[in-house]
């Protein structure tokens, strides 16, 4: 039997409660084939730890994981640390040196779920968002001087490179040429960034030429958001720059019905590094506790975390057990306009794996 070594991160806030509920189901499943297990390892980092230790994970934090076929991450944000603190201490602090540059985010209306959009009942909203995530705006490139100074000055410099736009069109590429429609949509701002934009309109252009089946056309992000609202019908595979595509990504799962559903998959498409899997919710300390937080974020990244292992029948199955629990209003969570508790989806999602033969 196959046994998958996962490293388990839940970070902050709802972060415990929907990684707990992720390993749950992980179990299920694992009992429901009896053909691959999990070794699950717990790592308590995140804004509790850096209270106690000044820093967000242990020095030697990503060896302790290198070698783990995957990660299951929750979320980085606690309210007395900084968010840059959280954020570069801990969830850049993995993505960027394991060069988890392609970070996939699948968005559809799922059975039971009502988008906020009109005339929209589920299949004219089915996009897939890639996102570079290893350079660009949060290339960490900048700095401040003079603080506090009237003459004080703060940079913040996107870093583009060929090797970095190129691998990442080439991804988006390959993906929609795998998907039914074989359409990509490549975001950019090429009208005022006149520089790097440019550059990556003109690698777009460039790698197009070897993909001849895949129909594709260009963006600006700003009129991109209007397309999503306005005709989601239009859209399937969309490529973006680090900041460009973070955005539009909250816009996407909010327009499928809320950031709760919203699956991440941080890949290192070489596996030379392990790749991360994460709902795309934050820590959400308002609700932290309550019991009330949307597991299906999570659910779903495992369902790419399992694809991403080779397991693609335990992956059906349990995104079609998920989408038997949407379908359901009595298992929908405040975030979806009803009253069922985290623990309440867990269960009957497991249920569902358990029960189904087909």
């Amino acid at each position: 039997m196959k046994t998958y070594s996962i490293a388990a991160i839940p970070g902050d806030g709802i972060g415990t409660e929907v990684i707990a509920a992720g390993v749950e189901v992980m179990n299920a499943l694992a009992q429901r084939y009896g053909t691959f297990g999990f070794a699950v390892d717990h790592f308590d980092w995140g804004g509790e730890y850096y209270k106690r230790h000044g820093a967000m994970m242990p020095a030697d934090g990503r060896e302790q994981i290198r070698n783990h076929d995957a990660i299951l991450f929750g979320s980085a944000g606690h309210p007395e640390i900084p968010d840059h603190i959280t954020l570069w201490g801990l969830r850049l602090a993995i993505c960027q040196p394991f060069d988890q540059y392609a970070n996939v985010r699948p968005t559809r209306i799922l059975p039971g779920i009502t988008s906020p959009l009109r005339k929209v009942e589920g299949p004219e909203l089915d996009w897939v968002i890639v996102r570079e995530n290893s350079e660009g705006e949060y290339a960490g490139v900048g700095g401040r001087v003079h603080k506090g100074l009237p003459l004080e000055v703060a940079t913040d410099v996107s870093i583009l490179t060929r090797a970095g736009v190129e691998r990442i069109i080439r991804f988006a590429f390959e993906l929609a040429r795998s998907r039914p429609r074989k359409l990509l949509t490549v975001v950019t701002k090429s009208n005022a960034q006149r520089h790097g934009m440019v550059m990556w309109d003109d690698i777009a252009t460039e790698v197009a030429a070897g993909f001849p089946d895949v129909t594709w056309d260009k963006m600006l992000v700003d009129a991109m958001t209007m397309r999503m609202v306005i005709k989601p019908e239009t859209l399937d595979t969309i490529v973006a720059t680090n900041l460009h595509a973070d955005i539009l990504s909250d816009l996407a799962a909010a327009l499928a019905g809320s950031l709760g559903i919203a699956p991440t998959a941080n890949l290192n498409p070489e596996r030379v590094f392990p790749s991360m899997f994460e709902p795309i919710h934050g820590s959400a300390f308002d609700i932290m506790g309550k019991g009330v937080a949307n597991p299906i974020g999570t659910f779903w990244s495992l369902v790419m975390m399992l694809e991403h292992l080779g397991e693609p029948e335990a992956a059906g199955r349990l995104m079609t057990a998920i989408e038997r629990v949407t379908a359901n209003p009595q298992f929908h969570t405040p975030d979806l306009g009803g009253k069922a508790r985290t623990a309440d989806v867990t269960a009957a999602v497991i249920a569902a794996i358990q029960a189904a033969n087909d």
